[in-house]
């Protein structure tokens, strides 16, 4: 018989959130602030760990940069949102649609319709 507690998560979210701006160097458009609610910090298998939870963004556009090893994957619960990388491609997300952002990763995350979304990072 397993031990291992189980995490859940989703909508509606509760307890406070995390608040924050991005950082003004990286502002394109707008200070939109954003909420987090983190569910899951796990560690996985050598030095990584895995981060999970709720997030969510006013309209706003800023430079993102992923570490050389960080990746995310999340699905969008409402609101829209693009991902553009700094080679020119461009993804955009709605309700039920999912982008993954590879480690090494440039561009910038451009939100249209405040979103909400679940997160999945590893570092």
């Amino acid at each position: 018989m397993s031990t291992l507690k189980l995490s859940g998560f989703g909508l509606p979210v509760s307890g406070a959130a995390e608040l924050s701006h991005p950082r003004p160097e990286r502002l394109i458009q707008g200070n939109p602030q954003r909420e987090t609610w983190s569910a899951v910090e796990a560690p996985l298998a050598g030095a990584a760990t895995l981060y999970s939870g709720v997030w969510r963004s006013e309209v706003g556009h800023w430079r993102i940069a992923m570490g050389p090893t960080e990746q995310e994957v999340f699905t969008v619960l409402s609101g829209r949102c693009r991902v553009h990388g700094d080679g020119g491609g461009v993804q955009e997300a709605g309700p039920g649609q999912a982008i993954h952002i590879p480690a090494g990763f440039t561009g910038s995350f451009e939100v249209l319709e405040t979103v909400t979304k679940v997160y999945v990072i590893t570092e």
